[in-house]
């Protein structure tokens, strides 16, 4: 198998526009979850990390057409800055454009007139012609919708993909927007945190929702930053169409695949950047899934704190902050967490320290029972 090597990374969120941006921010504990005043989503106040009308007014790129939407602007601006001064040529037929997302352009069923124009416009082919086309792509598109797993499957799928030789490039982005149809639909199920969400804490009741893109070229060329995606695997519990397992044996699957596919043990893993939406039953299951597969000291981070669940985006977000901490030796606080909440014993990362390692985890579950997995590994050189 040829070796998978991260060349390049963006984040576009509430708190930054590039990826050192962004990292930076949580260096110091800024977050984008807030109060927000939203009437076009929400009648009531509720908690996110939201973009406003000026941020988005600064993205780079966004002198795309009006045909474009909020959404498909984002991935537009994300993939621009991740290929500038890559090295990689997203036209050549080397290289493949992958796009995450779970809801894409849904929020026109609440803008749009109903008709065949709505529909030819809101599936997310449509998002991904259109961003063929500004980029002068050769192959079409890969689209991966798989719920909150979809930016970790998104990375496995490329990975896989120039493991074959096919493609020599990857550039994978995935983003999700805040409408009101997603945050009633996440209301419906009770998962709404009041206030801040609390990743892992006695105190969670539930998640706050977040706007980003994010984008990670991968190539099987390396570059001076040197960190490789090394291994990966899914899994599906099976367990309830929203609630996940209740023993975390399917995650630990997962993980334990990933690690035997990076060709490391749990004791070579340095810290777990986990999915911790601080709902009760996810970070629960988590835990157990964690302590399963022998990793309970494993310092972990959950980052909804800082950028809420950005669904679509959420597995490439935290896998570039992940990455920066490789590079950076450093591990981003838990923000939020004061006390323990689960069943069993967890190494939550309160502050930001400083680690010494070359392999992370990055892992994350979903609706329908999906889990993800992924290692990412620095060089020695």
């Amino acid at each position: 198998m040829m070796d998978v090597y991260v060349v390049s990374e963006n984040i576009i969120s509430p708190v930054g526009i590039t990826a050192e941006d962004n990292f930076n921010a949580l260096l110091g504990n800024v977050s984008g979850v807030k109060e927000q005043m939203r009437p076009t989503i929400s009648a009531t106040p509720f908690y996110a990390s939201l973009f406003s009308n000026e941020m988005l007014r600064q993205l780079p790129g966004n002198h795309t057409d009006n045909d474009f939407t909020k959404f498909e602007r984002l991935l537009v601006a994300s993939v621009t800055n991740a290929l500038q001064n890559s090295g990689i040529d997203i036209t050549s037929p080397e290289t493949i454009l992958i796009i995450s997302s779970t809801k894409g352009n849904i929020s026109l069923l609440e803008t749009a007139a109903a008709g065949t124009a709505l529909k030819e416009s809101i599936g997310l082919p449509a998002s991904a012609k259109k961003l063929a086309a500004w980029f002068k792509l050769v192959n079409t598109p890969f689209i991966i919708s798989n719920a909150c797993i979809s930016g970790l499957t998104a990375l496995l799928t490329g990975k896989r993909l120039l493991e074959t030789g096919r493609y020599k490039h990857a550039v994978v982005t995935g983003a999700d927007i805040i409408s009101s149809f997603i945050l009633s639909g996440f209301q419906s199920f009770q998962a709404i945190s009041q206030g801040a969400c609390k990743p892992f804490d006695v105190a969670r009741n539930g998640i706050n929702l977040g706007e980003a893109a994010a984008t990670i070229v991968l190539s099987t060329t390396a570059t001076g930053k040197a960190v490789k995606l090394t291994g990966g695997a899914i899994t599906n519990d099976a367990n309830h169409i929203s609630g996940p397992s209740r023993s975390g044996q399917e995650l630990c699957l997962a993980i334990s695949r990933a690690l035997q596919q990076a060709r490391v043990t749990a004791a070579d893993i340095g810290f777990i950047s986990a999915h911790g939406t601080a709902t009760i039953y996810n970070d629960e299951m988590e835990a157990k899934a964690f302590s399963l597969a022998g990793m309970e000291s494993t310092p972990l981070n959950s980052l909804k704190g800082y950028y809420g669940h950005t669904l679509g985006a959420a597995g490439l977000v935290e896998s570039v902050i992940a990455i920066h901490s490789l590079q950076q030796q450093t591990l981003i606080a838990t923000r939020g967490y004061e006390k323990s909440g689960v069943s069993v014993p967890v190494t939550v990362c309160k502050e930001t320290m400083d680690i010494s390692t070359r392999h992370c985890l990055k892992t994350a579950s979903g609706f329908g029972g999906c889990n993800a997995a992924l290692v990412f590994s620095r060089t020695l050189n």
